[in-house]
């Protein structure tokens, strides 16, 4: 996988200006651009398209100050106006081309990534394989933006909006693993960028063909392999440490990649003020 996101860094600096198949790349490469842009965001901490963007205005910042006429170098890094490239500019290096043009700065660059996988064996991480049936996520759905680090407040809100009784009620139903309530995000981009929107549904699993309420929302899950992940401690930030982990270290370590699919997590325990927690984390996978 390592050698894999190095190949697409080498692309998108070879084509600067011209757009980058990542679905074409990763299949060339043996795995899915699906797989593929989840593990560069989560090791590059940005996805593909803001770091194409970030090395397009770097190398784009030389010729602003140079002499060519601002439409040439917009139509060089892929923009069809000096306006769009304009935006662009700005975003990356939070001033106008102009300014950039009469001063000479300040620009900020990005540098060519480079990706290493280090491995330290000091860790082992607590994962098990299980192939589950189809079966059927249900509850109460709500669409908020992603957040990496701390509590998510629009997902605390979506909770804390729901009648006490609702969470025994959904508990009730659960009849299949994972077991218990769950907390479910679904319908993420594969960038899986900071802000982008999600699908959270606060639920359970039942079976492929368990009755459900009509008022509840449901995600259909098809059959397919999932890796479980265990996380004990501060809550949210060890679980969160454990999601980071799958992609520093364990998928690249082991003959899995993930799949479009939920990603679930099943609290096993937790203290009363949920300061602490032992959780699951569910991720879809197949044969990499």
């Amino acid at each position: 996988m390592i050698e894999i996101l190095n190949r697409i860094v080498d692309e998108i600096e070879s084509h600067l200006g011209a757009d980058i198949d990542i679905d074409a790349l990763a299949a060339r490469s043996g795995t899915t651009g699906y797989h593929a842009r989840r593990m560069f965001s989560s090791l590059a901490g940005m996805p593909v398209s803001e770091y194409v963007r970030r090395r397009r205005m770097t190398v784009a910042a030389a010729d602003v100050v140079g002499d060519d006429d601002l439409l040439s170098i917009a139509v060089r890094y892929g923009y069809g106006s000096i306006e769009a490239f304009g935006r662009a500019f700005r975003a990356v290096h939070g001033v106008s081309h102009g300014d950039v043009r009469r001063d000479g700065g300040p620009l900020r660059s990005q540098p060519q990534l480079r990706f290493r996988l280090t491995v330290e064996g000091s860790i082992s991480m607590d994962a098990r394989i299980t192939h589950r049936p189809a079966f059927r996520l249900v509850g109460h759905a709500a669409r908020v933006p992603l957040i990496h680090e701390g509590v998510n407040p629009h997902i605390q809100a979506h909770i804390a909006g729901l009648p006490v009784e609702e969470h025994a009620r959904l508990k009730a139903l659960s009849n299949t693993e994972p077991r218990g309530l769950l907390q479910v995000s679904d319908d993420v981009d594969a960038d899986y960028s900071e802000g982008a929107e999600l699908t959270y549904l606060h639920g359970v699993a039942v079976t492929e063909n368990a009755a459900v309420p009509n008022a509840l929302d449901v995600i259909e899950v098809p059959d397919g392999s999932w890796a479980v992940f265990r996380s004990e401690g501060p809550y949210p930030a060890a679980l969160q440490s454990v999601w980071a982990a799958t992609a520093t270290e364990w998928f690249p370590s082991n003959p899995w990649r993930l799949r479009p699919g939920p990603s679930i997590v099943a609290v096993i325990d937790r203290s009363e003020d949920f300061s602490t927690a032992t959780c699951e984390l569910w991720l879809p996978i197949e044969r990499a």
